[in-house]
């Protein structure tokens, strides 16, 4: 998110782009002979919904459309403003508008309006009143109202590359050379390390170089790994563009198949501690919980999905313990793959098998005869009976007899008898 509150002065506006060809990144939307770069720099998008990371240039994306669009720039950010404001600018919009002047109303965090903020954005798009920019780093597909969505060009913004950062880090290099007569001097293992630790966020990257230039009244500022130690402490320990984000979260996942809760512990605490987001750590129990545990222990996807819930609701730094009851409950848990196996199992068939056909009795019947072959399971005692559910025989869920499972396998052993081997 970029902040709105951000000084005019600081590098990061000052080398903020204004058109399209400085922009850095986007390739995959802002080709020249693409369809969005024609529609932005012919004034042709109305609503439009930018998804992406921090940093990667949301904002002034949004600046850049209403530049091309020589319309009248507003924004709002959807966890500072409501309605009231909302209702002011859209006032604003439609006098500008009876002068020939269109407005570009750019929401910022846009999925923390709720449905009747969103709601009151409808009938001034469907106008024409305004044009329309939104920017969230949640999925759109959660957090904005369909209707919305219905009437947006949603665009996906992808972390910056390498390359591009070191673009910019160039940019930042020259600026303090021509505007500032500053020197700056610095080896390629430092370059790399600063583009690195900014986590594939302009503006991270940007304040880096600043705070470092900034703070030196010499006309010539080295750039070195001792400059970087007190800012960015934490980070030189776990990046999460390196590999060392990869190998922890391996080692977390696999300590917990492997039931050391001290081992998960430390990961997890390894995590939080380096700024690893939360609920990347709690998809990561909800997809172990079916994939390692399944079966044996039931409960323990109702532990993981709850643990992504409460960080949702409670955040940091209160939702650490809940990650720790999750991570400690999940690794002492009894081991199972026998769900994901049995799927796997059931995939190859399709794909190296014929298809089987469905039984006549179980499809959508239409019959009296069809009906009464179809044995309604809660007619009977113990509420099962034996018919047939595949056209042939096959075998995909072998269950362990770890946990709950072991109860059942007995109990599939009791109503299928040697059918169930």
């Amino acid at each position: 998110m970029e902040s709105l509150f951000e000084s005019e002065t600081s590098l990061a506006k000052l080398l903020q782009p204004r058109n399209l060809d400085e922009f850095l990144g986007q390739g995959h939307l802002l080709k020249k002979d693409g369809v969005i770069y024609k529609s932005i720099v012919n004034a042709k998008l109305k609503s439009v919904i930018l998804y992406g990371p921090p940093g990667v240039g949301k904002t002034t994306l949004a600046k850049i459309i209403a530049s091309y669009s020589k319309a009248n720039f507003e924004i709002l950010n959807a966890v500072l403003s409501g309605l009231p404001e909302f209702r002011k600018i859209i006032d604003k919009a439609v006098e500008n508008k009876k002068r020939g002047i269109d407005t570009l109303l750019f929401v910022d965090e846009v999925h923390r309006w709720n449905k009747a903020q969103q709601d009151a954005l409808l009938p001034v798009l469907e106008d024409n009143t305004i044009k329309f920019v939104g920017a969230t780093v949640e999925n759109p597909f959660f957090y904005i109202i369909k209707p919305l969505l219905s009437r947006s060009l949603l665009l996906t913004l992808h972390p910056l590359s390498k390359d591009d950062l070191e673009k910019l880090f160039y940019r930042a290099i020259d600026y303090y050379k021509k505007s500032k007569n500053k020197e700056i001097v610095f080896d390629k293992e430092t370059k790399d390390l600063i583009i690195n630790l900014s986590q594939k966020d302009a503006r991270y990257l940007l304040n880096i170089i600043e705070l470092i230039a900034e703070s030196s009244e010499e006309n010539i500022v080295k750039l070195s790994k001792n400059s970087l130690e007190g800012i960015i402490e934490k980070k030189l320990l776990f990046d999460r563009s390196s590999d060392q984000h990869y190998d922890t979260i391996s080692a977390f996942i696999k300590s917990i198949r492997g039931s050391d809760p001290d081992a998960a512990i430390y990961y997890l605490a390894l995590m939080l501690d380096s700024g690893e987001d939360p609920r990347f750590i709690a998809r990561r129990l909800i997809i172990l919980a079916s994939e390692d545990i399944g079966l044996a222990d039931p409960y323990a996807i109702t532990i993981a999905t709850s643990t992504l819930d409460a960080i949702n609701f409670v955040g940091l730094p209160e939702a650490e313990i809940n990650l720790a009851h999750a991570t400690v409950y999940l690794a002492c848990a009894p081991k199972s793959n026998t769900a994901y196996m049995a799927l796997n199992n059931a995939k190859k068939s399709i794909k190296d098998e014929q298809i089987l056909k469905i039984p006549e009795h179980l499809k959508n019947i239409h019959t009296e005869d069809l009906k009464n072959r179809y044995l309604y399971p809660h007619d009977f005692p113990e509420h099962f009976v034996k018919q047939r559910y595949l056209s042939e025989k096959r075998k995909f869920y072998y269950p362990s007899d770890v946990g709950f499972e072991k109860k059942i396998k007995e109990r599939l052993q009791k109503l299928w008898g040697n059918e169930n081997e």
